[in-house]
């Protein structure tokens, strides 16, 4: 009998603790011993490596195909910092730095109205233009224009990357993610055909209602919990990065967080309803954009006596005020130095027209890594270059080049710094991103097991029985902090978190809302996005030094998504 229970503990408890190794592995040596990236994600892959081949018997093919699955992928993310960075290097190299950073001066001296106002209004427009970690990569660089310590600069443009990212890259989380992980499921197709019953909805009619019902719901989740979000971005800031270590100091411009909370939000839940889920961090971050800024120049809602970092080094750890060392003087206008970064966001937005888009589509480069029997199973990489972030930072580096004559050996200088900084966070992501592929493809396996992420989600629901709702969200964090998006999390939990939810009686519309909602939390500790927010802005290493930052608003955007979550369910 002894021997039977064990039998059963090893069956269902096992594959979900050695499934949980790595990741648990990565936080120890990341957070918890404040080891660099580029030392924590070898072992990481070695070790979700040997438990792939030897335990859920992954055949080395597999393994070979998903690790160079991953290598293209994280290709893929270098692009995109490599061209941030260059863009930044040549905006330096040309004096537009200082005329950006004494534009922003102009609006408020306040770092913490700066903050708000280009980490979450203007970093929330980006992510709903482009997603995929791409808020760091403008916003950040941005920040350190402004003299922000780099270190403040990259906490500040993670802890955005939440409330947006729902919605992120015109709704990609939700029309591909959840579209994805829920179409054509017999599970699905039954509740669908009990629900619209009598109503003469054609299958593919009541799925796209099905999509929209989810991004109302996700829109509700988010709006509530992100109005405090630029709370935790100015408190942040000054408890860790001001002279007194004060969280009283973040609070004090509570009325400017918490306008530019509703600027954001209200516009956000509002664009959710009417247009559905392409539009609401699109049009909302540019609405808060516009009201925040026009506020911070009014002077509303702000202390008397603005806020500054701590001057010295030994005062501020994190000083290094990347963005200041200017090589050429600057005699144009503020407008004319934004340029560049207006061409950014313009061919972004411009990207998401259909006509553009259908065209950019016919150039996705596509490679059947491991062919199998069964075509679900195969491992396809792809990449589309002209629609990557990357593209758009490289047009306006050429586009920065001419407009602002630089000349030769300015050209040779940026080059350097952007591929010195790029080459630092390779060495992370080579083994970050394959480490992650193994544990997502780990599907198809000889052990009979479900993949390591389904394992452990599995494992999970069957503790918490009938309140799962308060747990719901924390699976899609998981699943965002594994692949490093909010799209791939909702893949591959979306189905499973809609049948824990029918065999709970629980409202499946609100529980996949919840997973959202924690796959774009779970972004705030996303190795991926942490380690392409600290090449872009220069301190690769100090990876651990942010997320131990992050997981204070990671931890209260859980714990608040899971009453609400109870709530709305119950």
């Amino acid at each position: 009998m002894i021997l039977g229970l064990l039998e059963e503990v090893m069956t269902s408890v096992l594959p979900a603790l050695l499934a949980m190794f790595p990741l648990l592995l990565v936080f120890v040596l990341l957070v918890g011993w404040q080891w660099p990236a580029r030392r924590t994600m070898p072992l990481c892959y070695v070790a979700t490596l040997i438990i792939g081949a030897f335990y859920w018997q992954m055949t080395w093919s597999r393994i070979l195909a998903a690790t160079v699955e991953g290598l293209i992928i994280a290709l893929m993310l270098l692009y995109i910092i490599f061209g941030a960075l260059l863009l930044l290097a040549m905006l330096k190299h040309s004096g537009a730095v200082s005329a950006i950073r004494d534009g922003f001066r102009k609006i408020s001296p306040d770092r913490r109205i700066q903050a708000v106002i280009v980490g979450w209004a203007f970093g929330s427009f980006i992510e709903g233009a482009s997603g995929f970690g791409t808020p760091a990569a403008v916003a950040g660089p941005l920040l350190v224009i402004l003299g922000f310590p780099p270190l403040a600069a990259a906490t500040a443009t993670v802890t955005i990357q939440s409330t947006p990212v729902s919605f992120g890259a015109v709704g990609t989380p939700i029309l591909v993610g959840v579209n994805k992980g829920l179409q054509d499921q017999p599970t699905v197709l039954t509740y669908l055909a009990e629900q619209v019953s009598g109503q003469g909805l054609s299958p593919a009619a009541a799925f796209e209602q099905l999509l929209y019902s989810i991004g109302c719901r996700v829109a509700i989740i988010h709006g509530l919990i992100g109005l405090l979000i630029p709370f935790f971005v100015v408190c942040l800031l000054t408890r860790f990065f001001g002279a007194r270590r004060s969280w009283r100091e973040g609070l004090e411009v509570w009325k400017f967080c918490l306008f530019s909370g509703l600027a954001f939000c209200v516009p956000y839940v509002t664009f959710a309803w009417v247009l559905g889920p392409k539009f609401p961090s699109l049009l909302g971050g540019p609405v808060a954009l516009i009201l925040t800024t026009l506020a911070a120049r009014a002077g509303w809602f702000q202390p008397k006596k603005p806020w500054d970092f701590a001057e010295s080094p030994t005062e501020n750890p994190g000083h290094r005020a990347v963005g200041e060392a200017v090589t050429a003087s600057w005699n144009a206008g503020v407008w004319w130095a934004w340029l560049p970064y207006v061409v950014v966001a313009g061919l972004l937005v411009l990207e998401q027209w259909n006509p553009i888009k259908n065209t950019l589509a016919r150039a996705n480069w596509e490679w059947t890594i491991a062919a199998s029997e069964v075509t679900s199973q195969a491992i396809v990489a792809r990449w589309n270059i002209l629609a990557s972030p990357g593209t758009a930072f490289f047009l306006a580096v050429l586009f920065t080049i001419v407009l602002f004559a630089i000349p030769r050996e300015s050209l040779q200088k940026a080059f350097g710094e952007a591929g010195q900084k790029t080459f630092a966070a390779a060495l992370a992501l080579v083994f970050a991103v394959p480490a992650v592929r193994i544990f997502i493809q780990s599907n198809v396996n000889g052990a009979g097991l479900a993949s390591m992420p389904q394992e452990l989600a599995a494992a999970v629901s069957q503790c918490v029985g009938g309140v799962w709702p308060a747990f719901a969200a924390g699976i899609g964090a998981l699943g965002a902090f594994i692949a490093g998006s909010n799209t791939i999390s909702n893949m591959t939990f979306a189905l499973f978190q809609f049948e824990v939810a029918l065999r709970s009686s629980l409202d499946p519309l609100w529980i996949v809302a919840l997973q959202a909602v924690g796959g774009a939390a779970g972004n705030m500790v996303c190795v991926h996005n942490v380690v392409a927010a600290a090449a872009t802005v220069g301190i690769i290493g100090q990876e651990g030094s942010i997320i131990r930052k992050t997981m204070i608003p990671t931890i209260y955007y859980l714990i608040a998504a899971g009453i609400l979550g109870l709530a709305f369910c119950h």
